[in-house]
């Protein structure tokens, strides 16, 4: 469970009210998350550590699968607990549980004040007015998908000040056979460029160095608003902003990656070299039954022309395993392309039987048996390529950003490389020796020696805040 890291914050002489908040699920939900907060702040609310003893908490749901579901449920069970106790006045429970399950989960949980949907976030501060005003007349509030992206600005931030999402689009269009998304989120939704330029500033100008751009389908950027792909102009836009430093890509599509997006990455000085590409299978006949809309060829292409074009790439990838109908050949397969790619980062997923999705109406569904024997397979084998990939860095000297110090230790840093997405990646350990650092600082580190998925190294000048 990731509740809100900010330190308790003194009340202001006239708060509205005291409330903690509870931010589950993925880096999108986050900005949703951030975005609720600071409308909270504007409007007088004053945000605590614990939800003990706050007037009211607010838990930001997922409900993407089976397992963000289980948490999502216990981090509701948790507050309505408190509030059970007297210990809360209200529990206001959002995001994509909310959307999903709608008045059913007030019915399971009567205790729940009440009901924000994806896209009622903006009614947040309302929601809470009613809430300590006792007024229980209205408890949901749902909105349906905009047409464009809602702006995500006046945020207030959970992720350190260094780094920071940037979500350029909502929704999707691509319709997996596996996935509810588009049921929560609906249909893919471009934020206008100027409106993702001017979140940019504002986060520049707020100490964001690293820039993390987001989507449920990044590289479909602007084919519903422009009437084509627009990511490679967005990007030379972003690029221009000051204070930035890092640009990271998130949540590419192998469909729509084209030579201008390949050309702009390649030649830029702040995009780093890291492509986060979810494929979920290889097998033609599986990407036919997920819907995927893409082959194996197709596939094996986009990666060449990528790693071709783009020196000391990294590549990040997601598969599913165990979706029905998957044959032992089909996911040997996998395996074997894992062996012949050598992703530098990879995650395995078992499916998740969503009872909403066309998948849970094929035939030959697996025994979760062997749906995690075949995950536990696919990670052996990433784990010796990923191990071999830290090994070959030991020597090399590398920039590292910084996000936070070793509790008990003088000097000593924990940071992520290029090669190093927020929470999803490995990490670089730093002795700063004669250097006095900071979070924040990006610095020249030379790696001594590797600690399975972990770096370590020694800050060897290049310290730039």
């Amino acid at each position: 469970m990731a509740r809100s890291k900010y330190a308790q914050q003194p009340p202001a002489k006239a708060a509205k009210g005291t409330y903690s908040f509870v931010s589950l699920g993925c880096p999108k939900n986050l900005v949703d998350s951030e975005r609720m907060l600071g409308l909270l702040k504007l409007d007088g609310y004053d945000l605590v550590a614990e939800p003990d003893g706050a007037d009211f908490v607010v838990v930001n749901t997922c409900g993407f699968i089976e397992r963000a579901r289980t948490e999502s449920f216990q981090a509701i069970d948790e507050m309505l607990e408190l509030k059970k106790q007297g210990r809360t006045k209200g529990v206001i429970v959002s995001g994509c549980l909310a959307e999903r399950q709608k008045e059913q989960l007030l019915e399971d949980r009567p205790g729940i004040d009440c009901l924000v949907g994806v896209f009622g976030r903006e009614q947040i501060t309302q929601v809470a007015d009613r809430l300590l005003g006792s007024l229980e007349e209205q408890r949901s509030v749902f909105q349906p998908a905009p047409i464009r992206a809602l702006s995500d600005t006046d945020r207030l931030r959970i992720t350190p000040r260094h780094f920071a999402y940037l979500k350029i689009s909502e929704g999707c269009d691509r319709l997996c056979t596996f996935c509810a998304i588009p049921k929560m989120r609906g249909k893919h939704a471009t934020k206008p460029m100027e409106e993702v330029l001017k979140e940019a500033r504002q986060l520049a100008a707020d100490g964001v160095k690293e820039l993390v751009i987001v989507a449920q389908d990044t590289t479909y950027y602007g084919i519903d608003l422009y009437g084509e792909p627009r990511l490679a102009e967005l990007l030379r836009e972003i690029e221009k902003v000051e204070g930035i430093q890092w640009i990271r890509l998130m949540y590419f599509y192998p469909m729509y990656i084209t030579d201008e997006l390949i050309d702009v990455i390649a030649k830029s000085e702040k995009i780093v070299p890291y492509i986060d590409m979810p494929l979920q299978h290889i097998n033609d006949t599986m990407l036919r039954r997920m819907s995927r809309r893409v082959t194996r060829a197709e596939t094996e292409l986009q990666i060449k022309k990528l790693r071709e074009a783009i020196p000391n790439l990294t590549l990040r990838t997601t598969f599913i395993t165990g979706f029905p109908g998957e044959t032992q050949e089909q996911y040997e397969e996998l395996r074997e392309f894992l062996r012949e790619q050598k992703f530098e980062r990879m995650g395995v997923f078992t499916y998740s039987f969503e009872p909403d999705t066309p998948a849970a109406n094929l035939p030959d569904h697996l025994s979760e048996e062997v749906k995690n024997e075949r995950r536990e397979a696919l990670m052996a084998v990433q784990q010796e390529l990923a191990f071999a990939w830290n090994e070959a860095q030991i020597d090399k000297v590398m920039p590292v950003i910084l996000d936070q110090s070793v509790e008990g230790e003088k000097n000593v840093w924990i940071g992520r490389s290029m090669a190093d997405a927020p929470d999803v990646d490995g990490l670089v350990f730093v002795t700063g020796h004669k250097y006095r650092l900071h979070a924040g600082d990006i610095v020249d580190v030379q790696i001594v020696t590797s600690q399975q998925y972990d770096l370590v190294g020694i800050a060897v000048g290049g310290v730039t805040r």
